[in-house]
């Protein structure tokens, strides 16, 4: 079951990560008290930005060379740590109302320059619904992307260079996923509202340092190798989830711990490690990566992986668009009842 060159890998299996959602649940009931939520993540969030705005005031008037050096070698750090502080929001997993989440998202947004956090929630949720289902799941490459760039290396680092892009436009064609209401509108006034005030009181250049250290986090940088470790056909050609158990971790809040949140996305990510502890037998046995940097270059120079090294399916299985992803919080509820 290894992919082409000119095709994804097709399966009949449902994603694997509900049936061991309830495997685990049954085995080890106690993980219902890992199912909280970290105020906590909301200081780092504000945290992170205060450091960037503050980094963006001291680089004003430098040359754009040492503002593009200080965002790829710094700032695109505190940028992806901001990018999984959305990322727990976008699973309410910071407060216990929804508002107060979005909130959270929309504030952490604001070092990032585009405003993306509330329709990064939308589209994130149904990838956890909806794994490999090309015309629901947003993480999947587009066709055109697989074809345009192949597993020519100057074409991967060029398809890294503009993630971004591409994970926009990917979004066009989840078009049943889609969602624009209150919260998105939000989240564009507010961002607007921020980086006016940045241009206004620091010029430019601030603005300039902020937007490529969220480019930096999520491109060709050893950080957007995480887009590659999640999901990406690098190890097994029959395991479609990979964890990463490295040191950056430790500053990007345990965001290498896939595996362990797509099974358990009623977990906050400082309970992820605890999970993993908790049910070795269920994570032991699966390969994943220790760095990323390592993998950063096997992507780029390995001709055996390719865009096309992923696992896509059909079948939607049982789940619906209203599905919230909280499948272990309504199995442990539903034992308890």
């Amino acid at each position: 079951m290894a992919s082409t060159a000119n095709t994804f890998v097709l399966v009949e299996t449902p994603e694997p990560h509900r049936v061991r959602t309830r495997q685990i649940v049954k085995a080890h009931p106690e993980v219902k008290e890992l199912m909280t939520r970290t105020p906590a993540t909301a200081l780092i969030g504000v945290a992170c930005v205060a450091a960037q705005v503050l980094l963006a005031v001291f680089l004003r008037h430098e040359p754009w060379y040492i503002i593009a050096l200080a965002a790829y070698f710094v700032g695109a750090f505190f940028s992806h740590t901001l990018f999984v502080v959305i990322h727990e929001a976008a699973h309410n997993l910071v407060f216990r109302k929804v508002w107060q989440n979005v909130a959270v998202g929309i504030v952490a947004n604001f070092a990032s320059v585009v405003p993306t956090a509330v329709s990064f929630k939308n589209f994130h949720i149904k990838h956890h619904v909806f794994q490999g289902v090309h015309e629901l799941d947003a993480d999947l490459p587009d066709w055109y992307e697989a074809k345009l760039i192949k597993n020519y290396s100057l074409g991967k680092a060029v398809w890294l260079f503009f993630f971004p892009l591409f994970q926009v436009v990917r979004t066009i064609r989840c078009r049943e996923v889609a969602v624009f209401d209150r919260y998105v509108v939000a989240n564009i006034v507010a961002q607007l509202a921020f980086d006016a005030a940045i241009v206004y009181f620091f010029g430019w250049p601030a603005l300039g340092y902020l937007f490529l250290s969220f480019w930096f986090s999520v491109g060709l940088h050893p950080l957007g190798a995480r887009w590659i470790q999640e999901h990406y056909l690098t190890l097994d050609d029959r395991q479609e989830t990979y964890s990463y158990y490295g040191p950056l971790n430790g500053i990007n809040l345990n965001v290498g711990y896939h595996n362990e949140h797509h099974d358990m996305p009623s977990i906050p990510w400082n309970k992820l490690p605890r999970l993993k502890a908790v049910a070795p037998e269920f994570y032991e046995p699966l390969l994943h990566h220790r760095s990323y940097t390592k993998l950063f270059f096997t992507f780029l120079f390995d001709q055996e992986i390719s865009l096309f090294s992923r696992i896509t399916r059909r079948s939607r299985g049982h789940a619906t668009l209203q599905d919230r992803s909280i499948p272990d919080k309504q199995l442990v509820e539903g034992a308890s009842a």
